[in-house]
């Protein structure tokens, strides 16, 4: 693999988008910096707050053009997999997605992810792939649902072993999912989901609040919620957030 390592950047993911505009980018080339200036969230709405030096902050290239666009949500799938099985080989406990891909040690937030698909004639091309990870930093001001593996599990960790192992289990289910496997990938995906079959409560976009239970994710990637009186409804990000 490639990686690009910068002192600071404002963000690696266009950092990377501007090297794929000046031409041809090599699979999996990683863009990784000790400062990110201005990380995003999704959607744009949240910055993604880290120190200097203690964590992972990075973008990876991926040429997506043999996944059909309606099967997008399938990177989310494998980006969150591919972290939970990194941080399982690393000895983290109690891991899960908090959907899309948001990823908890118990109910603390380590890991979030922001992915950014190059579209082209209504084809997928490439996808940039930004992980933010707490990995070494302990404190967080005004975040009382942020944690991280040191914090978890007592450890420092060498960052730079921790990013080739992420890269090589993106590697390894990115190869699942270009064989077409869609089903193990969502079994597996949706047996790690946050609150699975657990009763929850949810937000929606006008901020009203309502109960309901997990049940998995749509084709598409939509939340699939059951509600009262065995009413099933899917979501999109936009349209519902989960409180915890």
């Amino acid at each position: 693999m490639r990686i690009i390592k910068l002192d600071a950047i404002n963000s690696t993911n266009s950092y990377l988008r501007e090297l794929i505009s000046k031409g041809n980018v090599e699979d999996f080339t990683v863009v990784s910096t000790k400062n990110q200036t201005k990380g995003r969230g999704q959607m744009g709405g949240t910055v993604w707050e880290s120190k200097t030096a203690k964590n992972l902050t990075f973008s990876v290239f991926k040429d997506v053009s043999r996944i059909e666009t309606d099967q997008a949500f399938y990177i989310s799938v494998v980006t969150a997999l591919a972290i939970i099985k990194t941080l399982k080989e690393l000895g983290i406990p109690k891991l899960s997605v908090k959907w899309p891909n948001d990823i908890l040690s118990e109910n603390k937030k380590i890991c979030g992810v922001l992915i950014e698909n190059v579209i082209k004639q209504s084809q997928l091309k490439a996808s940039i792939i930004g992980i933010g990870l707490n990995v070494n930093q302990t404190e967080f001001e005004n975040l009382t649902k942020a944690s991280s593996l040191k914090s978890i599990s007592g450890r420092v960790f060498v960052l730079d072993e921790v990013l080739v192992a992420l890269v090589l289990n993106l590697e390894y289910y990115f190869g699942i999912l270009e064989t077409g496997d869609f089903k193990v990938l969502k079994k597996e995906y949706e047996a790690n989901l946050f609150r699975k079959n657990k009763p929850s409560t949810f937000k929606d976009a006008e901020g009203s609040m309502f109960s309901g239970f997990i049940k998995g994710t749509s084709p598409e990637g939509k939340l699939v919620v059951l509600l009262e009186d065995e009413i099933i409804k899917t979501f999109d990000l936009k349209e519902i957030s989960l409180l915890y």
